[in-house]
């Protein structure tokens, strides 16, 4: 009798660790939806405020495309403007606004959405296949020790992994201003400081020319240049 009394015991004890285990989960669950939407409550703007209700940013403003994006790429970033190792003013109040847990729940939801429509299409004006940028782009400078930027970020521009983002169909004005400061220091997240070594290298022209290829560049519905 008394070792069915301790077998009652321990199997109510497991049951209600499972339930004390189901609720904290609960508690903890992050709607990422909602705080693209409306923020979180606690400090953090609204991300569509900047990025669009479909992640594909603003390219009047120079918000970049979040829709697609490696999902470990993503966090790192909010990571690094949290702990202040990438400076942005609106960037670093959302940021350290957002828990740890947040934060990863709005990286894996934005590398769910899908690329919005209007990156899909070719640019109204494609830039010729032989200008600056194009070259740099596909091919390099290597008399300033400038390898193609394909050769990190691949193809195109559509991105590999967690540290080369893609540039494919981000707005030129967000290229611009990331190779910028790169080239003066006020951005240092890279890794190797790859870089800030190759943008030292780029004139304002080289820069721009760049931005304007890849901004116009088509992606696919995966995220990647058909």
């Amino acid at each position: 009798m008394m070792r069915r009394c301790h077998s009652r015991t321990r199997l109510l004890g497991l049951g209600l660790l499972v339930v004390t285990a189901l609720s904290m989960g609960d508690a903890h669950a992050v709607d990422a939806a909602a705080i693209t939407m409306q923020g979180n409550g606690n400090g953090a703007a609204p991300c569509m405020a900047c990025h669009g209700a479909d992640g594909g940013g603003q390219a009047s403003a120079g918000n970049p495309r979040l829709a697609g994006l490696d999902a470990s790429y993503l966090q790192k970033q909010l990571d690094d403007f949290a702990s202040g190792t990438r400076a942005s003013p609106v960037m670093q109040a959302t940021a350290t606004a957002l828990s740890e847990d947040e934060r990863a729940a709005l990286a894996m939801y934005y590398n769910k959405l899908p690329v919005p429509d209007v990156l899909l299409k070719p640019a109204a004006a494609m830039p010729a296949a032989n200008n600056v940028g194009a070259v740099l782009a596909t091919r390099g400078r290597w008399g300033n020790n400038v390898p193609a930027c394909e050769q990190c970020h691949g193809p195109a521009g559509v991105g590999v992994g967690a540290h080369f983002p893609p540039l494919a169909g981000q707005p030129a004005a967000y290229i611009v201003a990331q190779l910028k400061a790169w080239q003066q220091g006020t951005r240092h997240n890279d890794p190797l400081q790859l870089m800030q070594h190759l943008s030292s290298a780029l004139s304002t022209q080289d820069i721009r020319a760049v931005a304007d290829w890849f901004a116009a560049q088509p992606l696919a519905a995966n995220g990647v240049t058909p």
